[in-house]
């Protein structure tokens, strides 16, 4: 069995989990997330603790309940704590400003590009040169982190654009005659 999917998820105070119907519903302070289960993996709720097991002993139900497992975990986290992703803005001129649910880059090109955030993503912007995207949901704020870093992803010879706060861009060396 997956030594991932044997671990319990324990619930925290103030976090509701349900199972019914197919889905996991789990509702925090942070939100509601919902996510379907697969027919691999049977989930069991008891007390503060959901515990996942596979249905039979074949290698897709034991990957399945190692994934679901942390996928529940993930939700619990998030409408408890939420996720958050940093980024950074390296480039003379480069600046960024929250503007509701928007985020105005301004990263070197003639005109300023504009993101729209969806519901349930909040955008920061402590410094001019500093992105915080924040959420209840892990994989949409990677998502969206990830399409704000593809507007002007980090060049390897200068290092300008924009990077994660805790990437590491490798500068190449220029061309010698």
């Amino acid at each position: 069995m997956s030594r991932i999917g044997k671990l319990p998820v324990t619930v925290p105070a103030g976090v509701e989990v349900a199972v019914k119907d197919g889905l996991v519903n789990v509702k925090g302070a942070n939100g509601a997330l919902s996510q379907a289960l697969n027919a691999l993996v049977k989930v069991e709720l008891d007390g503060g603790k959901v515990s996942f097991t596979p249905v039979d002993e074949s290698r897709e139900a034991n990957a399945m309940s190692g994934t679901m497992r942390q996928l529940v975990n993930n939700m619990v986290t998030g409408v408890s704590k939420g996720f958050e992703k940093k980024l950074n803005l390296v480039g003379v001129g480069f600046k960024a400003q929250a503007q509701g649910a928007k985020l105005n880059l301004t990263v070197g090109f003639s005109h300023p590009v504009v993101i729209d955030m969806p519901a349930g993503i909040k955008v920061e912007t402590p410094a001019p040169t500093e992105i915080v995207i924040k959420g209840a949901d892990r994989q949409r704020v990677g998502q969206i982190a990830s399409e704000v870093r593809a507007v002007r992803p980090p060049e390897p010879y200068k290092g300008k654009g924009i990077r994660y706060a805790d990437e590491k861009v490798v500068i190449k060396e220029t061309k010698k005659k």
